[in-house]
């Protein structure tokens, strides 16, 4: 798989296994779900509580395994997080539901449910993507 192939196949999906680093210095592993956009940042919507959360503001250094259909075929992400959880939260929040899932049938609902859930955005910077073929 060459990297444009890599950077496609991350495109195509939306599930992975993110990797984070806690206290002790071991991984804390996290099934996500995540959206990349044109900008080429993969977004994840997490909660302000999870220990993935406290990990990344900590040290923001992490790697995301995404597997395809095949079990043989995936790619990891390394790269670098950004919390983000700024003025354009719940727009942000929207534009990730809309590319993970599509329109929601009540965005009123899904603001307020976002709200309640404390729900912010990691934004994963790729800084280095190993594409693994089988």
């Amino acid at each position: 798989m060459t990297e444009a192939e890599a950077r496609a196949f991350v495109r195509q999906q939306h599930k992975g296994v993110l990797a984070t680093i806690k206290r002790d210095g071991r991984p804390q592993l996290s099934n996500i779900v995540y959206a990349q956009f044109d900008d080429g940042v993969m977004r994840i919507s997490v909660t302000r509580d999870r220990a993935k959360t406290k990990n990344l503001r900590r040290d923001p250094r992490a790697s995301i395994a995404i597997q395809g259909d095949n079990w043989y075929q995936h790619v990891v992400a390394e790269g670098t997080v950004e919390i983000f959880e700024g003025d354009t939260l719940a727009s942000d929040l929207r534009e990730y539901y809309r590319a993970v899932r599509g329109e929601h049938p009540n965005w009123q609902e899904y603001d307020e449910a976002m709200v309640r859930e404390q729900r912010i955005l990691l934004l994963f910077h790729i800084e280095h993507l190993y594409p693994i073929s089988g």
